[in-house]
């Protein structure tokens, strides 16, 4: 899912869209005043910003269905450039009403007082038991926009995702119960000639393979604090060397394969899809793609671990604190709840936000839905990694092929990526 991954700016550029977004609100973030669930009945256009399609668009037609006085207009940007863009329209004279959420822009559109604190709407609404607390939670943070997971609400999630791994019928007869039995198939495809496991390292995919390593060989509490920045938090855990290790031990054993630091995201699911590995570790973003090309010849699971846990993430939407149509606006991220909502949320390869709707699905759509909601209602959806501080997704995926060379060890690759974080929440 591209939104999940946000690519650092250049120093010149971060300083520059800084600087733009200052603004007289002395740092304090903005909260909207007469805050009402009521809607005006006059003709009311708002703008929406955003980088990920579908499922906006689908989205936005589906609420104007609703509320036909309302038309919201959307201005997509390309992913390479919308958190340089979006920083720079937030902060001008005209900025668009709604914004989609990126992490890399809150961390100075939300000191700077240029997107709201939908606690209020939150409250109004009912938000905190309409949506699944953990998609909540991990767009909440301080007025710095430091530390997250706490403080004042930015945004309302538009769809949901999940981190897990998707399986070849033809190659693998069952999915495993436990990373144990993982291995074992993974070893056994390896010794029948085919590639076990599809990794494509020199974008994402690589650390995603660590990530989900991570999610249930250590600690979840321990995890998410390092994430949202909590003081003292750390990566230097028992279970984040582990996952390293097994992942570096994988590569030794070929399970993964030599050229995987030369393979992109979409080569490593061309690969699988073509029949060419056994498994594949990527978002349920991919299952529309992947079920296209191999219908019933595929299924999903989650990595099993002791308990439920998998990093997931949003297509999430925030409110611009110079926006003249507040209540609208926050009516549209109501709508994201709805059973609309989750039916388009779904058909369009992502999860929905309201988990007690359950679409009709069949085969890996079917598969990801329950392994979906049995993470969802343990609470067990963390963040992804590269959430931690503006260049961790450097960090990451520089690390993970360096344990897939065997160039680093485990216990080098943590210390980088806690180095990242110190310099950042220091």
């Amino acid at each position: 899912m591209r939104g999940t991954f946000f690519r650092p700016l250049t120093a010149a550029v971060a300083i520059a869209a800084l600087a733009a977004c200052a603004d007289t609100s002395g740092g304090k973030p903005a909260a909207p005043t007469d805050v009402s669930t009521s809607l005006t009945a006059d003709q009311v256009t708002l703008t929406l910003a955003y980088t990920d399609d579908p499922p906006t668009k689908a989205l936005i037609d589906a609420f104007h269905a609703e509320h036909p006085n309302i038309t919201i207009t959307g201005q997509q940007t390309p992913f390479s450039d919308y958190v340089k863009s979006i920083k720079l329209s937030m902060a001008s004279p005209t900025p668009p009403d709604i914004a989609e959420y990126n992490p890399g822009a809150m961390r100075s559109l939300v000191p700077a007082g240029l997107v709201y604190d939908l606690s209020p709407y939150e409250k109004a609404y009912g938000w905190s038991s309409g949506f699944p607390a953990s998609s909540l939670e991990v767009l909440k943070s301080d007025a710095s926009a430091k530390q997250y997971g706490t403080g004042g609400l930015y945004a309302v999630p538009g769809a949901l995702s999940v981190l897990g791994v998707y399986y070849n019928k033809s190659l693998v007869a069952q999915p495993p119960t436990t990373l144990g039995q993982f291995e074992q198939s993974l070893a056994a495809a390896k010794r029948a000639g085919t590639t076990p496991l599809s990794v494509g390292a020199l974008q994402v995919g690589g650390f995603q393979v660590w990530n989900a390593l991570t999610n249930v060989l250590g600690d979840e509490q321990q995890y998410r604090d390092w994430v949202y920045g909590k003081p003292g938090a750390t990566i230097v855990t028992d279970g984040a060397k582990k996952a390293a290790q097994k992942l570096a031990d994988w590569s030794a054993a070929g399970y993964v394969p030599a050229s995987a630091n030369a393979t992109a995201d979409s080569d490593a699911q061309a690969n699988f899809v073509q029949g060419k590995s056994a498994y594949l570790i990527t978002g349920n973003w991919a299952a529309g793609a992947i079920a296209k090309e191999m219908g019933d010849k595929v299924g999903f699971f989650l990595l099993p671990g002791a308990s439920a846990v998998a990093s997931g993430a949003s297509v999430a939407y925030s409110i611009s604190a110079k926006t003249k149509h507040p209540n609208e606006a926050a009516a549209f991220l109501d709508f994201m709840r709805s059973e609309k909502a989750a039916t388009i949320q779904f058909d369009t390869g992502f999860m929905p936000v309201n988990n007690t709707v359950q679409p009709t699905a069949t085969g890996v759509l079917a598969d990801i839905a329950g392994g979906f909601k049995t993470v969802v209602d343990d609470n067990g959806i963390v963040p992804f990694p590269d959430f931690a501080s503006p260049n961790m997704i450097d960090r990451l995926t520089a690390g993970v092929q360096g344990l897939l060379s065997r160039k680093t060890t485990p216990e080098k690759f943590l210390a980088d990526l806690q180095e990242s974080w110190n310099q950042y929440h220091a």
